[in-house]
């Protein structure tokens, strides 16, 4: 028993005296909740109980994070196949068995619920990463009518829920993966061409208030108490915020409950109206900052399935910023997309936390594979 105490004890201490992380990207990391549960404090008009759930969620990914972190990359590359599928496996239990406020996204396990597809922004990339790794590159046309298809099958489940935006960002984070591998322009081109093509099928299968979203994009005034509603308050919420903004909890938009959703996915107009352009530069530099390092992690990986991997979770988390960004400034249809690590959000920050935990997993593992 004394034993196994001492291995607990030396064990411990190998993990708080070499956590194997990379310091700026932590401390870059670090800086991103502390600002994001500021700002938090302020949407939530100092609701504590809001602030201390997203506070305890950031603690429970940061935790995933470090323990992530000591797993070697050749590890994750040998789960890869079996968390894919379980991942897909569970899509298609929320398609039976799922809940939630109209779309069925969610499961209840009865001690925990979550969103199985939060998962396959970490599986994805994966499985692309460990299927192209396996074979020549850049990848043959049948190669990538492979990719296509493990993109395309988690996707369409995703949107069936339906949820568009977090299928789109799936899809993403599994073709980051393949542009990576080193696809010619003139391929790149010719797959745009063929999604241009398809853009008629996927208008006729998708929703009503989906089609709704994308043609308010075009003209928010044209409903401005209905579809239009979410746009227009978020650009008059940007717009009044000018150099320096309002002040913390002065933002007239979202204290007063014109702003729908501004602790979650308008977040970000929030700040805006409340901190002016100085608060959304100094987000968006420490966004710059870890999506920057990220990507000098991934291309110092040793291997090509660690490349894969960390370049696509460091392009899929730039581009999670640029699609709300671009939403609440009326650049792009209203989706769903939370700001990453400042919207309020349990299963969405444990997952992003846990993809960065594999980013310091490349980089703590580095040396000592090559």
């Amino acid at each position: 028993m004394s034993r196994l105490w001492l291995r607990v004890d030396v064990a411990l201490r190998r993990f708080l005296l070499r956590p194997r992380v990379d310091v700026p990207l932590l401390l870059g990391l670090l800086a991103l909740m502390a600002t994001g549960l500021f700002f938090l404090s302020s949407a939530a008009d100092l609701a504590w109980r809001t602030i201390g759930a997203q506070a305890l969620r950031f603690a429970i990914g940061f935790a995933l994070l470090l323990g992530i972190a000591r797993v070697p990359p050749a590890q994750f590359r040998r789960w890869t196949p079996w968390l894919y599928l379980s991942s897909v496996l569970m899509l298609v239990l929320v398609l039976l068995a799922g809940e939630g406020s109209g779309a069925d996204r969610w499961l209840n396990l009865g001690i925990v619920r979550f969103q199985p597809s939060e998962l396959l922004k970490l599986t994805m990339p994966m499985m692309v990463a460990w299927f192209l790794a396996q074979r020549p590159l850049p990848p043959s046309w049948r190669d990538m009518a492979v990719v296509l298809l493990l993109i395309a099958i988690p996707a369409l489940l995703i949107a069936k829920q339906p949820d568009l935006g977090t299928a789109m960002l799936v899809v993403a984070a599994g073709g980051f993966a393949l542009f990576l591998s080193g696809l010619t322009w003139r391929r790149i081109g010719l797959m745009f061409a063929l999604l241009t093509l398809l853009a008629p099928l996927a208008w006729h299968h998708m929703h009503d208030y989906q089609r709704e979203r994308v043609l308010t994009l075009l003209n928010p005034e044209s409903d401005p108490l209905g579809t239009g509603w979410h746009i227009i308050q978020s650009e008059i919420a940007v717009g009044s915020g000018g150099v320096f903004g309002k002040g913390f909890m002065r933002g007239t938009q979202a204290q007063l409950e014109f702003l729908p959703e501004h602790t979650t996915d308008f977040i970000f107009a929030v700040v805006g109206e409340e901190f002016g352009l100085v608060g959304v530069t100094l987000l968006l530099a420490i966004y710059l900052f870890v999506i920057g390092r990220s990507l000098w992690i991934a291309v110092n990986a040793r291997d090509t399935y660690a490349r894969l991997l960390g370049g696509s979770l460091a392009l899929s988390f730039f581009v999670y910023v640029l699609v709300n960004g671009g939403m609440i400034s009326g650049l792009l249809p209203v989706v769903g997309v939370p700001l990453p690590l400042v919207s309020y959000g349990g299963t969405s920050a444990v997952s992003l936390l846990a993809g960065f935990g594999m980013l310091m997993s490349i980089h703590a593992h580095r040396k000592l594979m090559r």
